[in-house]
């Protein structure tokens, strides 16, 4: 949803007669963000479509809100595919039940669909040696069951993929050896720069997020179980500087994807292991979109962690450089993550090997210990801005139209 809302400012400028196909969600289990309206333009129509309430679906199992509301996507798609001209037809969703809709409307409209897979369909990750067990139980053997028989027949049709991730295409394109000629960019988020001109615009008038203290490390967003050795890194860095009489605080929040307060700390474990649960501080519910953004601006070290998932690359990447504070990244060595950054010129503690190795915890102890000595600002290149992502965005859709003119 963030890629596509930064980008709609972009897309009406530019000439483009945008509609946006949602869902109004009677139980919505994510918080809802009446603040994020202001930012999309008056000339995008917004069409709403209902949706089976939680409260009975529940009984099913079904909390999933695309498959609560396939069947009104697809007949408002149809609709709206069959009452004007339409050039493409844009996915860029994690909900990806509904993306064989695409090569279905393009069968009946003849319209092109461009897909944006901002994480994998079908991931092999739970299924490596040494991996955690999946979560869901059998919704996620479900849905990986629902994923490998939709996946390569979805994108057989598909005019162009974007993904956040090179290695994305290249994982389709060894699995479903048809798609070897898969037309594909890759396009990571850019940077909010809309939505930090507007937050600094109203910081003044907004209650802090972090409480007030010394040199604050801050990480805003889930921590996935392939995150952990990346967060025992820093935690042992945090013991080993609180030892040497150096103290610093973590503080680690809406590390889960529920918007409930009442989930389990995901830190405490790790915290108590190297005996700093006095310097870490976590608040597991969500947090709304700006209140995460804030959290970026109020702390001293922004905080980025890779995964033993080497293929992930976080959405925040841009968002915290552009946040202007001091990154301290920890990914793995050979990770999506670790180039990328590397691609951007900034410095990353890099864990060797599927453990958490002495090397790499002092590696985060000489970042931190640098950043405090000459806290240089990160920075995010105008190449990967809101304003350069949707231009290429554009491109794309110019390219694959049914009427470039």
């Amino acid at each position: 949803m963030q890629r596509v809302r930064m980008s709609l400012p972009y897309f009406v400028a530019a000439g483009w007669d945008v509609t946006v196909l949602t869902v109004a969600d009677p139980t919505p289990t994510a918080p809802v963000e009446p603040e994020l309206v202001a930012t999309v333009p008056a000339g995008v129509h917004v069409v709403r479509v209902h949706c089976f309430s939680r409260a009975w679906t529940r009984w099913l199992g079904v909390n999933n809100v695309a498959l609560r509301a396939l069947p009104f996507l697809f007949v408002a798609g149809c609709r709206l595919l069959g009452a004007r001209r339409c050039d493409v037809v844009y996915f860029s969703t994690t909900m990806f039940s509904v993306l064989p809709f695409g090569r279905v409307w393009r069968r009946l409209s003849g319209v092109p669909y461009v897909i944006d897979l901002q994480d994998p369909w079908v991931t092999d990750y739970y299924e490596r040696p040494g991996a955690p067990p999946p979560p869901g139980g059998w919704k996620y053997r479900f849905a990986r069951g629902l994923g490998l028989l939709l996946e390569g027949w979805t994108l057989r049709r598909v005019a162009h993929l974007i993904t956040v991730s090179a290695s994305y295409a290249d994982t389709l394109r060894a699995r479903y050896p048809y798609l070897s000629h898969l037309p594909a960019t890759e396009l990571p988020f850019g940077s909010p720069d809309p939505d930090l001109l507007h937050l600094r615009a109203t910081l003044a008038r907004r209650p802090p997020v972090l409480p007030a203290g010394p040199f604050r490390l801050a990480f805003a967003g889930a921590i996935g179980p392939g995150m952990l050795p990346a967060l025992e890194v820093l935690l042992a860095a945090v013991a080993t500087l609180k030892k040497s009489g150096d103290p610093v605080a973590g503080y680690f929040l809406g590390t889960s994807y529920s918007h409930r307060a009442d989930q389990p700390p995901v830190t405490r474990a790790l915290a108590e292991k190297y005996g700093v649960q006095d310097c870490v501080h976590e608040q597991p519910g969500r947090l709304p979109y700006f209140s995460a953004l804030q959290v970026t601006l109020e702390a001293e070290v922004n905080l980025l962690f890779g995964s033993t998932d080497l293929a992930f690359t976080p959405s925040k990447i841009l968002a915290l450089l552009a946040a202007g504070r001091p990154v301290l990244a920890i990914a793995h060595a050979g990770s999506a993550l670790a180039a990328r950054l590397a691609a951007l010129g900034q410095p990353c503690v890099l864990i060797e090997g599927p453990g958490v190795t002495a090397a790499a915890v002092q590696g985060a102890v000489a970042r931190l210990q640098e950043i405090r000595r000459s806290p240089v600002p990160a920075t995010a290149p105008e190449s990967l801005g809101a304003r350069a992502v949707a231009a290429r965005q554009l491109e794309i859709f110019t390219a694959v139209s049914t009427n470039p003119a």
